[in-house]
């Protein structure tokens, strides 16, 4: 069961995941660990662990990191209302069947 601690194994892949992602980029800009770290204000240490998807790390450290990547802007889009499909479907569905004038 999901604790504060243990988030649930669909949490912990999508963390995984993320990480696999950034440590991808982080290599594909041809960076060390300790640039990146150093450009998060984090420590090397730290930017291990968010390349193995630690759960434990702030959502802080995680932006400033993908920050330090250049990947913030994405960041920023993640919740738009914009883009919420099932949102708008919701408030679709709740409009009234009828409108009267008042």
């Amino acid at each position: 069961m999901p604790t504060p601690n243990m988030p649930s194994s669909v949490v912990q892949r999508s963390l995984r995941r993320l990480g696999d992602d950034i440590r991808i980029a982080r290599k594909r800009r041809n960076l060390t660990m300790q640039v990146v770290a150093e450009r998060a204000l984090a420590s090397r240490k730290t930017v291990a662990r968010i390349e193995k998807g630690d759960p434990g790390v702030n959502i802080g450290t995680y932006a400033s990191v993908l920050h330090a990547l250049g990947f913030l802007d994405r960041l920023t889009s993640l919740a738009d209302p914009a883009q919420d499909a099932l949102g708008t479907d919701l408030d679709i569905d709740a409009l009234p069947q009828r409108v009267r004038p008042k």
